[in-house]
């Protein structure tokens, strides 16, 4: 399972809800899982792996988690800043400020509707998954200027990974 970067369509989309927890949809999170373990992150969106759906996982420390179809149904007043890195922009690291706490009601693996009350580190987690199913990457959350020069570096340095790339693979 590959993650997309910055300058991939499905991370600027809007993810539509999922109709059904299947067997596949029970697979696809347990991959996202391990691919998210794999690139040593602590949360990965369906977005992130070119699928427009309502879902992310997390781990933030305390154990895998699952949310399909989440709506985030309240948020604390306190706001928090905290620096913020994506699997999605890799190498990139912001201060963003975010709720301090947030309830969570989403389906999980199972299909089971669940409420979560989030704090701390887990909060951030899920706030930062939670944008990516409405097409918000985090660096849309920080200064215009920053952002630009952010998104300039990280698409001139794909291009040129890009080129080196149909160099290696033309005969």
């Amino acid at each position: 399972m590959q993650i997309v970067k910055l300058g991939t369509e499905t991370l600027r989309e809007k993810s539509v809800p999922i109709q059904e927890v299947t067997d596949e949809i029970k697979a696809l999170a347990a991959e996202m899982l391990t691919t998210m373990y794999k690139e040593e992150g602590v949360g990965l969106a369906a977005p992130q792996i070119g699928k427009n759906i309502r879902m992310f996982v997390v781990d933030e420390g305390s154990g895998p988690r699952v949310f399909i179809n989440p709506q985030i149904t309240g948020m604390s007043q306190e706001l928090v800043e905290m620096e913020e890195g994506c699997l999605s922009v890799p190498g990139i690291y912001e201060k963003v400020v975010r709720p301090a706490t947030i309830r969570l009601q989403a389906q999980n693996e199972n299909g089971k509707r669940e409420i979560t009350e989030a704090s701390g580190f887990l909060a951030r987690v899920i706030q930062h998954e939670y944008d990516h199913l409405d097409g918000i990457l985090f660096i849309d959350r920080i200064n215009e200027t920053k952002k630009e020069r952010i998104e300039r570096k990280f698409l001139k340095k794909a291009g040129k990974e890009a080129s080196k790339n149909k160099k290696i693979s033309q005969p």
